[in-house]
């Protein structure tokens, strides 16, 4: 990779910038919740309602600039999708996903962090709920403006937290649960960027770096895709249709298995027959991934608008149930009228404002090809099906990033090591004869990495002292391969979004309770 390409794709994050036109179709949307929930006062609740209701848009409208950029960035930033078709996609399947399999209930009380009981009254709930929701929506527009990818369910969690604590006091937080969220930041990250990490290392050794790389991928390539249809068909059953389609997780994965299992029988004759008009070359391996990944971003945008439209609309739902019920319950009703503005909000942030997280997540952290954003993809996936299961509370925003920094890391790691043994090979090899040299050395470049080795171990049984790099040698190599291949800059502005993101929207939220509260008390 050239230096101005790096330049190109990791250029420093531009200040944010007023779109008058994009805002101007935002308002226009936020009047239409307000007239559409004007004409849904039914339910009851009158102007607490409707005012609710432009919150819950807004929310929405948050989600889906910042939070879907997860399930597409990794294909855009790949070039297996352009912007326009990803966010064709996504609003396609987040809709259909939040439409189909939203569910007819909610929990009210996200997470469990606080305890109801400790509420007032159901005007007090209101109260709080319109705080959470409004602090929550305002911290992702925030973090947008900043490229910032940041957790929609951990801004929620950070708004209910704070104006609970504003309206019941101290102890009606469950501080455990705080905790467990709190330790999701290291958990989420870790284990995405470690099993994305561990499926290109998979790759790389497998395919990349074996000297005939078509026979290598006829061979592994049909076992990954059927890898991935296995742990997406088992994603979907056990989270985007769990509210349609109750299924225990043995079940979901004897499903995933046999969707596995039939795609490689497909997938293999497939892969044998479009390998016959490729090169024996990188560039075009990558090109097998590309329908995989498409398949990727279209399920987990389906799962994303079937499980986070909750984010938007559960404080809404709640809000409609206390209004027109005067209770406070564990679980409100959806109205169908609340579930469209959730679906549409998220479809509308998604197009017009979805494109800087989806360029921040795809290409301003570091080069994705198609078969590094394959990995991230079926690392996600991976993930949130193994922290479900174990009752970890992590966050896909932190799993899909961090399985981006993970084959980054990984791609530093692999790129040092290679690059150090070229280097000991040319030092190896000073002062020999030019033809020699140049002979042995265009072997070498092309050798499968096992072959590597073995002609570096030959070498240095022949006992040279120029063989071994020193110390300065090897960290001025890894300097520049860090610089060239994750940006720095980036890991420390998502890491700094994610620790402020429960803070920030709690004390927002706190905020605005007690300034909800001063203008009702009378």
């Amino acid at each position: 990779m050239t230096d101005e390409t790096i330049k190109t794709r990791l250029k420093p994050h531009s200040a944010p910038r007023f779109d008058i036109s994009r805002f101007g179709i935002g308002l226009l949307f936020i009047a239409c919740v307000l007239l559409y929930a004007d004409s849904n006062l039914s339910e009851g609740g009158g102007t607490f309602l409707v005012i609710a209701a432009v919150i819950g848009g807004y929310m929405a409208m948050n989600i889906g600039a910042n939070d879907v950029a997860n399930n597409v960035g990794p294909a855009v930033g790949s070039g297996a999708l352009t912007m326009v078709g990803a966010i064709a996609i996504a609003a396609v399947f987040e809709v259909s996903g939040a439409m189909l399999a939203g569910g007819d209930v909610v929990s009210t009380i996200k997470k469990g962090i606080i305890d109801p009981a400790l509420i007032a009254n159901s005007e007090n709930f209101v109260w709080l709920m319109m705080a959470a929701l409004a602090s929550a929506a305002l911290w992702l527009n925030i973090a947008t403006a900043f490229g910032a990818p940041v957790s929609t369910t951990h801004s929620i969690v950070g708004g209910v937290l704070g104006a609970g604590i504003a309206a019941g006091g101290w102890r009606i937080a469950n501080w455990e649960t705080v905790g467990m969220i709190a330790a999701s930041w290291i958990i989420s990250p870790a284990l995405g960027g470690l099993i994305a990490a561990s499926f290109l290392y998979l790759i790389t050794h497998s395919i990349n770096y074996q000297r005939d790389l078509i026979t290598s991928a006829k061979r592994v390539v049909p076992y990954l895709v059927a890898i991935m249809v296995g742990v997406f068909v088992t994603y979907l059953a056990i989270k985007g249709l769990k509210k349609i389609w109750k299924i225990e997780f043995a079940t979901a994965l004897a499903v995933g298995f046999l969707a596995a299992t039939t795609s490689f029988f497909i997938v293999k004759p497939i892969i044998s027959k479009v390998s016959k008009t490729l090169s024996n070359d990188r560039v075009s391996i990558d090109h097998l991934f590309t329908l995989p990944l498409i398949f990727a971003a279209a399920l987990l945008s389906f799962a994303h608008g079937a499980n986070d439209v909750a984010n938007a609309v559960g404080p809404l739902a709640a809000i409609a149930d206390a209004l027109s019920t005067g209770d406070i319950v564990a679980k409100a009703d959806i109205p169908i009228w609340v579930m469209v503005i959730g679906a549409s909000g998220i479809a509308l942030g998604l197009a017009l404002y979805g494109p800087k997280l989806i360029r921040t997540v795809g290409s301003e952290i570091t080069h994705l090809d198609k078969t590094r954003a394959f990995c991230v993809a079926l690392g996600a996936a991976i993930t949130v099906i193994i922290a479900s299961q174990l009752g970890l509370p992590v966050s896909s925003t932190h799993i899909a990033v961090g399985g981006i920094f993970g084959v980054g890391f990984l791609r530093e790691y692999l790129n040092k090591n290679v690059e150090c043994m070229n280097n000991e090979v040319e030092d190896c090899l000073a002062g020999k004869d030019n033809t020699d040299v140049q002979a042995f050395m265009d072997e070498f470049k092309g050798a499968a990495i096992a072959d590597k080795s073995a002609m570096v171990k030959n070498l240095r049984k022949n006992g040279t002292d120029k063989l071994f790099l020193n110390k300065r040698n090897r960290k001025d190599i890894r300097r520049v391969l860090r610089k060239e291949l994750v940006k720095r800059a980036m890991l420390g502005r998502i890491i700094a979004a994610w620790v402020i993101t429960v803070p920030a929207s709690a004390s927002m939220a706190a905020a605005l309770y007690f300034t909800i509260r001063g203008f009702m008390l009378p």
